[in-house]
Formats: C-alpha cells, sequence, structure tokens
C-alpha cells in the first residue's frame, strides 16, 4: 500500500509535468496558464453544484429515516473531485471531471464499494436478553471487603470498625 502511494505522489506529478511542458511547447505558456486556471474554475463551479445536489440527498435520506450511505460516498467522491480539479496539471482534472459526472461516479463508487466489501470481515457477537442470571436460592447480600483510606477522613463520613 506505500509503495502505491509513494509511486502516486512520484508518477502523477512527473506526468503531469510532462504534459504541461508539451502543451507549452506546443500553443505557449500564457495558453498553458489559462488552461490550467480555467479547468480549475470551471471544476470548483461543478464540484459546488454536485456537492450541493450530494448534500441535499443526505438530507432527504434522514428526513425519510434510512440510512444515507450512498450519499455520503458520493459526498467523498465530489471531495476528492474537487481536491484533483484544483490540482494543476490535465490527467488530475480528467479524473476530477469523471468524478463529478454523476453516472461515472455512480460506477466509481460501485467499484469501490465492492472492492472494500470483499476486504472486510464481519463478525457478530449477540447476547441474550435478560443480563446475567442469580443461582437459585442465593441472596441479596454481597460480601465485599474495604480499605481505609490513609491520611482522608471526608467530611460527613463515618467509618465503622
Amino acid at each position: 500500500m506505500l509503495w502505491r502511494i509513494f509511486l502516486a505522489f512520484t508518477l502523477i506529478p512527473l506526468i503531469e509535468l510532462y504534459l504541461l511542458w508539451k502543451i507549452t511547447l506546443a500553443t505557449s505558456l500564457p495558453v498553458t496558464i489559462l488552461l490550467v486556471l480555467v479547468t480549475g474554475f470551471i471544476g470548483s463551479m461543478l464540484a459546488r453544484s454536485q456537492g450541493i445536489r450530494a448534500w441535499q440527498r443526505f438530507h432527504a435520506a434522514i428526513g425519510e429515516g434510512r440510512m444515507p450511505a450512498q450519499e455520503i460516498q458520493h459526498g467523498l467522491l465530489i471531495a476528492f473531485a474537487a481536491a484533483m480539479l484544483l490540482t494543476p496539471g490535465l490527467v488530475t482534472d480528467v479524473a476530477g471531471f469523471v468524478l463529478l459526472v454523476p453516472f461515472t461516479r455512480e460506477w466509481v463508487r460501485k467499484y469501490f464499494a465492492a472492492r472494500l466489501k470483499n476486504s472486510f470481515q464481519l463478525q457478530v457477537t449477540t447476547f441474550a436478553a435478560g443480563g446475567a442470571s442469580r443461582p437459585a436460592g442465593g441472596s441479596d447480600v454481597v460480601e465485599a471487603e474495604g480499605v481505609r483510606p490513609v491520611d482522608s477522613n471526608p467530611k460527613g463520613v463515618e467509618f465503622r470498625q
């Protein structure tokens, strides 16, 4: 897992730099900067609208009395998409836009939900109602020993010998 994270944080920026460099060579530096700014702006607007829609669905699910699991998953994917869109580069922008489109986001959500479902093991422990029972013929007397505090005598407390 750590290896994958390392590769993601090293390879993706290198690919982004390479693509931005190629676009700059094919066009010009101002066009490349404008492209990065425009995709970031459009992406943030789309992420905002999709986030508001996911928030409304979340509240609707709560109002209906059901667990908003899918709504939470969509919200997390939208937040991830927004972070990717705010990161300069074309690969992250494409991935962010893919996560903002509702039907592709649903496909990604189902894919990761299936992978997570297969990676967890569920263990259930049940307890019988009624709690612990006392043996027949037992009394209500509980035997215990106490220890007297050495230097402490709270007001109003009497110790029996």
